[in-house]
C-alpha cells in the first residue's frame, strides 16, 4: 500500500514478522523466509539455541548500511571495492531504569582510499533507513577503515 497524502513517504516494502513468547519465544516472517528460536541475552551460551533481538537488529542494520554504502559510492563515483559492515548493537540501561540500545558500525573496504571511504560512509549514513530511524535517539558510532 502506498500513501497518497502529500508529504507522506511512499511505502516501497513492508516486512511482517510475528513473535510468540517474546525474547524467549520464536519468530516467523509472513513469507516463511525467517523462522527462528529467540533467546534472552542473559541466557545465551554455547548450549542455548536461538538469537536475540539485538542480533536481528544488528544484521538488518549492517545489511542496510552496506547497501546504502554501495549506493553512495555509485553516486559519488567512488570505487570502494569489496566492503564489509559489522554492526554491534548493545542493550543498555538509562539512569532512570529504562532499556535502550546503542549501535556501532565498523565498515571495512581495504581496496578504497581512506578519505574516499569516509566520504562514502558519511553519505551512506544519510541514505540508510536504519540510520535515519535511529538518528537523534540512539547513539551511533561509525568506524571506517580503508587503504592508507
Amino acid at each position: 500500500m502506498t500513501s497518497t497524502d502529500a508529504g507522506q513517504p511512499e511505502v516501497l516494502y513492508t516486512a511482517r514478522v510475528a513473535v510468540t513468547g517474546g525474547r524467549g519465544g520464536s519468530a516467523r516472517s509472513e513469507t516463511g523466509g525467517l523462522q527462528l528460536e529467540l533467546a534472552r541475552p542473559a541466557e545465551r551460551g554455547t548450549e542455548n539455541a536461538g538469537t536475540d533481538p539485538e542480533e536481528l537488529f544488528a544484521a538488518g542494520f549492517a545489511a542496510c548500511f552496506d547497501s546504502a554504502l554501495a549506493v553512495a559510492a555509485r553516486r559519488e563515483r567512488i570505487a570502494v571495492g569489496t566492503t564489509s559492515t559489522t554492526a554491534s548493537v548493545s542493550l543498555t540501561s538509562t539512569p532512570d531504569g529504562r532499556y535502550a540500545i546503542a549501535v556501532a558500525l565498523d565498515v571495512q573496504a581495504p581496496g578504497c582510499p581512506q578519505a574516499d571511504l569516509e566520504r562514502a560512509v558519511a553519505i551512506a549514513e544519510t541514505l540508510c533507513p536504519y540510520a535515519n530511524a535511529v538518528r537523534g535517539n540512539v547513539p551511533l558510532t561509525l568506524q571506517a577503515t580503508g587503504s592508507r
